[in-house]
């Protein structure tokens, strides 16, 4: 039953979330279905720009969880069918359907995509604030203490909320682990940083491996582009209106660039690579759409605590190369979640959830970095934990990790996880055979 609209913001909640995206609103879903009263607090006006358009199949489970499904397929967004790579002179292709995957993967406008989470947030009666800024969060007491700014009216209004749990979903912002100093940049031989803008009237790579035109959409799935250059790798994303293009490049390439030559940059990068100039020929940056990132991969030592927890791009973020993003951010709601609300029926037993939802956690980070960044006993990463992930995961999502990390020249990692727990026999006998979705031509 959806709870009645109210402006006011209550002095007190059982659990207060802050941040809408993927994280947070789907925290709030799940919440308010086990009974539990939510405030959600988030400092934008939505629907709001956001990066990160690529859907993996594997987020479709948690959106049947959360009930979401059908909303999500009537808004029509662009199926696509996998991915292809050109990386180091190398071509491969994954195709998600010989994976044991009856739905797609979406390429999805974030703004829209993000704004549909959370009207369902709010229509399973999730209290919601847009443009209501986090300022402090005061976790000294059981019951934390959350201060903010309302500035949905001219005038800027303070308040407080008191709750019995925080759920930091506050994105890069990273709220509570830069506030208790727990926030690691991922120290590598080569620290990156990210630029991404948008195009209009950008060809694509369809499924079938040939450029094709936006007009064809509907006849030839596309799928997600990735590119290897020499400052780092690109991505290219057709959505329904406009294109996705995002350069990850040696933070020392552009140290020292304003503005204006961090778009120079972009530009000319996109206009000199194999295959991304052909696609973007007589297509037009869209003027102020570039965005920049420079802190790019980091982690915290602690995402959980007794009466706080830390989830989605607040208690990390991995080189997206993987499009694990999203899905990480509904993993941690679903886990956090049932943490709180096993917390709530068993009081006495809090600590012990916060540390079990901590594991699974630094479990799934901690693959998702030793997978794309080779973290494997560094940066945070609890080899244990990997292992046990790794011995869990059925063989046909093994070969599809393969297939993925063989893509982009990072099957070395996946090898090593692999073979510390024990699988890397019985899945290499099985793929004895393939070519590792290693084709010959590219349009």
């Amino acid at each position: 039953m959806t709870l009645p609209c109210t402006e006011n913001i209550p002095s007190k909640c059982t659990v207060l979330i802050i941040g809408g995206g993927p994280a947070g609103s789907s925290s709030a879903t799940h919440l308010v279905k086990a009974g539990i009263d939510v405030v959600l607090l988030e400092r934008s006006k939505f629907p709001r720009n956001q990066v990160g358009e690529s859907l993996i199949p594997h987020f479709w489970k948690f959106a049947d969880q959360l009930g979401v499904s059908e909303k999500i397929e009537q808004e029509g967004f662009i199926k696509k069918s996998g991915a292809i790579t050109a990386w180091d002179n190398k071509i491969h292709q994954t195709d998600f359907s010989k994976y044991g995957y009856t739905r797609p993967g979406l390429q999805v406008e974030r703004d829209i995509f993000d704004n549909l989470l959370l009207d369902h947030s709010k229509s399973q009666g999730a209290q919601v604030f847009n443009q209501v800024v986090v300022k402090d969060i005061n976790l000294a007491s059981v019951n934390p203490v959350i201060r903010y700014i309302d500035t949905r009216k001219e005038e800027n209004r303070e308040g407080t909320i008191q709750c019995r749990f925080v759920i930091d979903a506050s994105g890069h912002s990273a709220m509570i682990a830069n506030q208790l100093g727990t926030k690691n940049i991922i120290s590598t031989e080569l620290n990156f940083l990210s630029l991404w803008g948008y195009f209009k009237h950008s060809r694509y790579i369809g499924c079938d491996r040939k450029s094709h035109d936006a007009s064809e959409l509907n006849s030839v799935a596309p799928v997600t582009f990735v590119s290897s250059h020499k400052d780092g790798w690109l991505w290219h994303i057709i959505l329904r209106e406009k294109t996705s293009v995002g350069l990850i490049v040696h933070t020392d390439r552009l140290s020292g660039m304003n503005k204006q030559q961090r778009e120079s940059y972009f530009k000319q990068t996109c206009a000199e690579l194999p295959y991304v100039k052909d696609l973007l020929k007589n297509a037009s940056f869209m003027e102020n759409s570039l965005n920049y990132r420079p802190d790019y991969s980091y982690y915290t030592t602690q995402s959980c605590g007794e009466n706080y927890y830390c989830i989605g791009d607040a208690a990390g973020f991995v080189d997206p190369v993987f499009s694990h993003g999203v899905q990480n951010s509904f993993y941690n709601a679903a886990v956090t979640c049932l943490a709180i609300t096993e917390s709530l029926k068993t009081p006495q037993k809090q600590a012990r959830y916060a540390q079990l939802c901590e594991n699974r956690m630094q479990q799934f980070y901690g693959f998702s970095r030793a997978l794309s960044l080779g973290d494997f006993g560094c940066n945070g990463v609890n080899n244990q934990l990997v292992v046990s992930l790794m011995k869990a995961l059925p063989p046909l999502e093994l070969e599809l990790i393969l297939i993925a990390s063989e893509m982009t020249n990072r099957s070395d990692n996946f090898k090593k996880i692999a073979q510390q727990a024990g699988v890397w026999d019985r899945i290499s006998a099985n793929l004895k055979d393939q070519s590792l979705g290693l084709v010959h031509s590219l349009y």
